[in-house]
């Protein structure tokens, strides 16, 4: 009796990680700052994400019955993009918006395009930017934290600089006020502490590497303070990096595996290039935030940075 030989393309190397490991691994980096927005937010923002996880679960299971695919909702993939999509919404939406936003992420963004690792955008931040455009005024209702939702409307950090050139002080916030989630925002990037602290355990983990995100935090400083004037906030380097949702996009969602160059070089240039946009978005966008955005334009640049930056075969000139 003869063993079964398996022919596949290399590399044919074996590693303890598998996708579920890192998408369970991802989940529990997320839970501190979800923790955080429960906290600051109310029991109103576990239930938007306890919604949001189980409609992306939901649409999964019932695209994969219908293609005649395997159910794999162990592998973690759609709890993720749940909990992100959650994560990118104003504590205020309706209880219905994450159910639409993650059905658009799973059934037309992931499993349209082939399923997990062959969709092309990254998932959540689809489901976000669709409810943007189609409902903006109902996903740019932000509210103060430990506050009635229907009691005090608030707007964010980025709007207040936006609509005007007042120093970050003159609004009422202190870089502590970013850096521990006082403000409005969305329900998980306002409170930075507890973003940092999911970060460093990927980092920790080697789930992912720091070309992405520090490249990405670095050149959106930097053009915030190439192209400031004097006593305007959105000059301030900390100002930029601390406010909207730089940190959440930059760890957890322009470092999705599918999604990112795969050499360290593109990576360094897919950073840069979502930082840039990200500025040019926030200093001359009709948006004042542009993370979303930046990171998207950038999925589209992907294949044409891994083509350009793709090392040299071993022996070829």
């Amino acid at each position: 009796m003869t063993d079964k030989l398996i022919v596949s393309t290399s590399p044919h190397l074996h590693k303890k990680e598998s996708v579920s490991w890192i998408m369970w691994m991802v989940f529990i980096a997320l839970l501190p700052s979800g923790l955080a927005g429960i906290y600051y937010f109310g029991l109103r923002a576990l239930w938007l994400i306890l919604i949001s996880i189980l409609a992306a679960v939901v649409t999964e299971c019932v695209c994969l019955l219908l293609r005649r695919k395997k159910i794999t909702l162990l592998d973690g993939s759609a709890v993720v993009t749940g909990l992100l999509l959650a994560y990118n919404l104003s504590p205020a939406v309706p209880f219905w918006m994450p159910v639409v936003g993650s059905f658009f992420a799973i059934a037309i963004v992931k499993q349209a395009f082939g399923g997990l690792g062959r969709n092309i955008f990254n998932p959540a931040l689809c489901g976000r930017v669709f409810l943007l455009l189609s409902w903006p005024k109902l996903m740019t209702g932000f509210i103060k934290p430990f506050s009635n939702v229907d009691a005090v409307t608030s707007a964010t950090p980025l709007v207040l600089f936006k609509e005007s050139a007042a120093n970050v002080y003159n609004i009422g916030l202190t870089y502590w006020d970013l850096f521990l989630g006082r403000r409005s925002g969305c329900l998980g990037e306002v409170a930075i502490f507890a973003l940092i602290i999911g970060a460093a355990f990927l980092l920790v983990f080697k789930i992912i590497s720091w070309h992405i995100p520090l490249t990405y935090a670095v050149t959106l400083g930097l053009f915030s303070w190439l192209f400031s004037a004097s006593g305007f906030a959105r000059g301030d380097v900390l100002f930029s990096i601390l406010s909207g949702g730089v940190i959440l996009g930059a760890f957890f969602m322009a470092t999705d595996y599918v999604t990112c160059p795969l050499t360290r070089k593109g990576q360094l240039i897919f950073g840069a290039s979502c930082g840039l946009l990200t500025f040019l978005i926030r200093r001359w966008g009709g948006y004042p935030e542009g993370v979303s955005f930046s990171i998207l334009i950038m999925n589209a640049f992907v294949p044409l940075i891994d083509r350009f930056t793709r090392p040299r075969v071993y022996g070829k000139k």
